[in-house]
């Protein structure tokens, strides 16, 4: 099942087709597409290219992933282990000199971005969650206090929602939405709508 965004403007078709399912079939990501995808995330920009991106990741059966699984709210926990890989993003907090890098979550999250978009050119699906616990994430994986673990994410081949729990199975089929642009495209001060629209 795909849900398509409904757009005003015509915009690209990997971002059009892009949105967050729960619902994953059991079929295996090929170690190629995943290498392809991380090769995209490398090269996203970064501010003073410091590239401040870490990624863990968990096959469905390894250490990892039930690591990955048990940093997970129960929320996210009872469908996310459809999905057969999890990855956790982590974002180095400080730059080469050892000064705070007050753009490793904006440069950290376009290597997610670049990333989400090579998986959906493979044929994958990702859905992100903050909902998890990072000093949880950061005891299990040994992560250092340079590091701060920012989201986890699933990945892997779309399956039909009726693989779900009922209760997750009206949020998979609900309509999807934006904000209007008139509430974060602005022009001349904060809030006041852009004419370009």
């Amino acid at each position: 099942m795909e849900k398509p965004a409904k757009t005003k403007y015509d915009i690209h078709p990997l971002i059009k087709r892009r949105w967050s399912p729960r619902a994953f079939s059991d079929n295996i990501v090929e170690k190629e597409k995943l290498q392809r995808i991380f090769e995209a995330a490398r090269w996203a920009p970064s501010s003073f290219n410091q590239q401040p991106w870490k990624y863990i990741v968990g096959v469905k059966g390894s250490d990892s992933y039930n690591k990955i699984i048990d940093t997970l709210i129960e929320f996210n926990r009872q469908w996310a282990k459809l999905a057969p890989v999890l990855v956790m993003v982590i974002g180095k907090k400080v730059d080469q000199k050892n000064r705070p890098n007050l753009t490793y979550q904006y440069d950290t999250g376009q290597s997610v971005a670049y990333l989400t978009l090579q998986a959906m050119h493979e044929g994958l699906f990702m859905h992100q969650m903050g909902g998890f616990k990072p000093s949880k994430a950061s005891e299990y994986f040994s992560i250092d206090d340079e590091h701060d673990p920012i989201v986890v994410f699933a990945i892997g081949y779309i399956a039909s929602y009726d693989r779900l729990p009922e209760k997750y199975q009206e949020i998979e089929k609900a309509e999807r939405t934006r904000k209007n642009f008139d509430e974060f495209v602005f022009e001349n001060k904060f809030g006041k709508k852009s004419e370009i629209f």
